[in-house]
């Protein structure tokens, strides 16, 4: 059974960077997509960069650029590395695994079955 935790969530100012870790934990790790979502109070869990097993990346519009998401297998960690940050990007971060295998696209929640509890982002 897989399991996440997430860190590195903290407060900044606009234009500022922080780097999300999250821990793997399990078999499965590097297997299939792994990837990152946010969730502000009230709104959908919405994807916004995934990585599968071979390195390659995708990310939806609004953090392209911007967001950097990787990982070392050796240390069984996903990263997402954020610069720029906007006042629109403060949300809980969350990171996901067991995706689907291929993903060159960024898939939705209902694509992974591994969550992490989730890191605080805030911006102003």
């Amino acid at each position: 059974h897989v399991q996440l935790v997430e860190s590195g969530g903290d407060s900044v100012q606009p234009g500022g960077s922080l780097r999300l870790s999250c821990s793997v934990s399990g078999p499965t790790y590097n297997n299939y997509c792994m990837g990152w979502f946010r969730q502000t109070p009230g709104g959908a869990r919405k994807g916004i960069a995934a990585i599968d097993a071979g390195g390659d990346t995708a990310y939806v519009d609004s953090v392209k650029g911007r967001f950097t998401i990787s990982k070392d297998n050796n240390k069984k960690t996903l990263y997402l590395t954020m610069n720029n940050l906007k006042p629109e990007d403060a949300a809980m971060y969350y990171c996901a695994a067991e995706g689907p295998q291929r993903c060159p696209y960024v898939p939705s929640q209902y694509e992974y079955a591994a969550w992490g509890q989730g890191t605080q982002v805030t911006v102003s």
